[in-house]
């Protein structure tokens, strides 16, 4: 199916925190370790290759419950360290430990044209995603802002779509449209599916909703672009690197002194980066050795999983009308995908 040969290698790119479609994409173009890649890698690898399906589906699944508690650790996080401090510390620590396990990114493998689009498109949408998630002003606005950002697989689908040349049904719009709904209902707040509820939610921290938008766009299009390209090998590390560079460049240009290093603060670095990290390496045991559609219908459910996460790690209020959003984001972005599927030839 073309949908799938398109799209994989944006995800054998590096698949961030909550952010997945569909673990078939990159089960065809799954790479297999060099000598050049640390031994951490090598050992991930080897077990990979010695378990059964169903071990390695369950290792697969931890990824889905890793990814789920990001936007909740990315919050507590910013109150211990402050929004740009806490998110600069989470991104080193993720970026060594990305490097130790994918090893070094080899940049020679890409065009120049495609590393600067393709950094401004993934930086954009890390920088967005962790200061929308930290300057949001309480437990329940991270959680919406977190669900803004799950419009990303309706974009990334529609992307394909638009400029990669991919094959839709028609009702690929029933599955955009009710995404959107969803996400009105959530920023319609107790009241649902309501304009003036929106609005006055929304005005209350434009900034964080937009950028949770802006964070959905980019990653489409970063998604799209690599898709497009055929780009080939893992240069999530490099890219993740440059994220670190520069919110470590706006904490000490900005002299705020946030950061504080007790054993509370150090924890939530410490497991949030390990929640984008080591869900890198157990979603690779997953697609390579797993249930590919066990997989990909559990990666569609992480907005419900993070949101219930965050209201116990939080203490987020979700009301029932947030929930019913929820589900309707979830449901549209099976709509979009399930819309771009071809019979697979037996």
């Amino acid at each position: 199916m073309q949908i799938e040969g398109r799209l994989k290698q944006s995800f054998s790119d590096g698949l961030e925190t909550v952010k997945i479609i569909n673990v078939e994409t990159i089960y065809s173009n799954y790479d297999k370790p060099n000598k050049t890649i640390f031994s951490t890698y090598a050992m991930i690898h080897f077990l990979s290759q010695n378990i059964s399906s169903k071990q390695a589906t369950a290792i697969g699944l931890l990824a889905v419950a890793l990814w789920s508690f990001v936007i909740s650790l990315i919050r507590s996080l910013s109150l211990h360290m402050g929004a740009v401090g806490g998110a600069a510390m989470m991104y080193t620590l993720s970026t060594v430990l990305i490097w130790l396990i994918f090893g070094r990114p080899h940049l020679r493998n890409y065009n120049r044209g495609y590393l600067l689009w393709a950094s401004i498109f993934f930086v954009g949408c890390e920088l967005c995603l962790s200061l929308s998630v930290g300057f949001a002003q309480n437990a329940r606005q991270t959680v919406e802002i977190g669900m803004v950002n799950y419009l990303w697989p309706t974009f990334t689908i529609l992307g394909a779509v638009c400029f990669n040349g991919q094959p839709a049904k028609w009702w690929i719009g029933i599955g955009f449209v009710l995404s959107f709904f969803g996400i009105a209902t959530v920023l319609g707040g107790d009241g649902g599916l309501s304009l003036s509820g929106i609005y006055h939610n929304v005005r209350t921290n434009p900034a964080g909703y937009l950028m949770a938008l802006a964070d959905a766009l980019f990653w489409a299009a970063y998604c799209t672009l690599t898709a497009r390209v055929k780009a080939e090998g893992s240069s999530v590390g490099f890219f993740f690197m440059l994220v670190s560079l520069l919110l470590w460049a706006e904490y000490f240009i900005g002299g705020t002194n946030s950061l504080n290093f007790d054993a509370e603060s150090v924890g939530y670095a410490l497991a949030a980066a390990s929640c984008m990290g080591l869900g890198y390496a157990v979603w690779n045991i997953g697609i390579s050795r797993g249930n590919m559609t066990v997989l990909a219908g559990a990666s569609y459910f992480i907005p419900v999983f993070s949101a219930l996460v965050s209201s116990f790690v939080i203490s987020a209020p979700l009301s029932v009308q947030f929930w019913q959003g929820a589900g309707m984001v979830c449901a549209g972005s099976v709509v979009c995908w399930l819309a771009t599927r071809r019979k697979q030839m037996v």
